[in-house]
């Protein structure tokens, strides 16, 4: 039962892929006001970061676009879930009340647990890492040497993009190169890759063991100077869920029933990066997120209406990663993720990447148009939201 008996209260923790698909998908619903908190007033582009950082886009879109204006947003970030209250603080030192809660707090750059990483090299996980890094870069000669570590989709992604913007680039793979690809797929990447100048390191002995100034050290006591080094290997989740007590795997994210409900809480949904299904994980990535975001509204809205929540069904398409601005390769799969020998590379996989891209955005807008009209920032402009306490 609401607090209010006239509204049910649902509080978005996270404005990324999957929080705005659930808010804008709940808010479209008679009796329910949606909070969606978010530590910044736009919307990220994550799967464009890396295009951010030689310019080919900001990754960037006003909120007013893609979150309807049913929604009322807080920018704020969540410190303390109190679940049994039903309650979340804010650093702002406001508190908001809830009666069902959508965990969508995603994911960032990973620790690396690296000496000297943590000093010494950027990261294009989020959006403030990506413009550290385009400054970084504007301020480093076009001739200085640029270290990317790891080899993951990310790290092809900005290794192409860099050596497409005239940069000499160095990919440590720490392994064997773009690992999610099947074998079949990893070919055309390295063709790419050799096209445009990059110099690929692979194998057990590439692992970096440590970071400088100047250079990365590998395991088998190679260094590999470069004047810029971008860390790509890995993301990790905010402790958010550990810290309010809710149970989490080992990575600290919220652990879920098939229903996406918390095993803790059946008032606490998750959405994307920062849940875990018991015994099903995901791979991190915007495909899953938009699913999850539908999904995690769905349970609550089922709850809502008496009825019992329906276990979510994933299903993937592929891989899509560009290779610059001209290339890619798309790697297809089946419905349950496993990639397969079927792939597309060169300008037709560039075009399929741009389109997911662009299809994503433009389910957000479109979910937008459904739960009302445009949503306003905190300095009041558009329709009037309610503030937290």
């Amino acid at each position: 039962m609401s607090r209010n008996s006239e509204n049910i209260e649902v509080v978005v923790l996270g404005g990324g892929y999957g929080g705005v698909k659930a808010a804008n998908r709940l808010a479209r619903r008679a009796g329910v006001s949606v909070t969606l908190v978010n530590p910044r007033p736009d919307f990220v582009e994550r799967i464009r970061l890396h295009q951010l950082v030689t310019g080919s886009d900001d990754a960037v879109e006003d909120f007013g676009e893609v979150l309807g204006g049913n929604v009322r947003l807080v920018v704020d970030t969540a410190t303390l879930i109190a679940h049994a209250e039903r309650r979340v603080s804010l650093a702002g030192g406001g508190t908001l009340v809830y009666d069902h809660l959508v965990y969508a707090v995603g994911s960032g750059a990973s620790a690396p647990g690296v000496p000297g990483a943590a000093g010494f090299a950027h990261t294009v996980a989020d959006l403030d890492g990506a413009r550290r890094l385009r400054s970084t870069l504007a301020e480093t000669p076009a001739t200085a040497p640029v270290t990317v570590v790891g080899a993951g989709l990310t790290g092809v992604e900005t290794a192409a993009e860099l050596a497409e913007a005239g940069r000499h680039v160095t990919l440590v793979c720490g392994g064997v190169l773009g690992p999610s690809l099947h074998a079949r797929g990893r070919r055309p990447v390295a063709r790419r890759l050799a096209a445009l100048g990059v110099r690929v390191l692979e194998g057990a002995g590439t692992r970096v063991t440590e970071v400088t100034r100047d250079a990365v050290r590998l395991a088998d006591g190679r260094d590999v100077t470069g004047a810029v080094t971008v860390w790509t290997a890995g993301f990790r989740v905010p402790d958010l869920a550990a810290r309010s007590g809710l149970s989490t795997d080992a990575h600290g994210r919220l652990v879920t029933d098939p229903t996406l409900t918390s095993v803790d809480d059946d008032r606490i949904v998750a959405a994307g990066d920062a849940g875990v299904i018991t015994g099903r994980p995901f791979r991190m990535s915007c495909q899953a997120a938009v699913q999850l975001g539908t999904g995690a509204a769905d349970t609550i809205l089922r709850r809502i209406a008496g009825k019992s929540p329906a276990p979510v069904r994933l299903l993937f398409a592929g891989q899509c990663l560009s290779l610059g601005r001209e290339q890619g390769v798309t790697q297809f799969s089946y419905p349950d993720d496993r990639v397969n020998a079927l792939h597309l590379s060169g300008r037709p996989a560039a075009g399929v990447k741009e389109i997911a891209c662009r299809s994503t955005l433009r389910q957000l807008v479109a979910g937008a148009r459904k739960a009302g009209s445009r949503a306003v920032r905190e300095d009041g402009s558009g329709p009037r939201r309610n503030v937290p306490a």
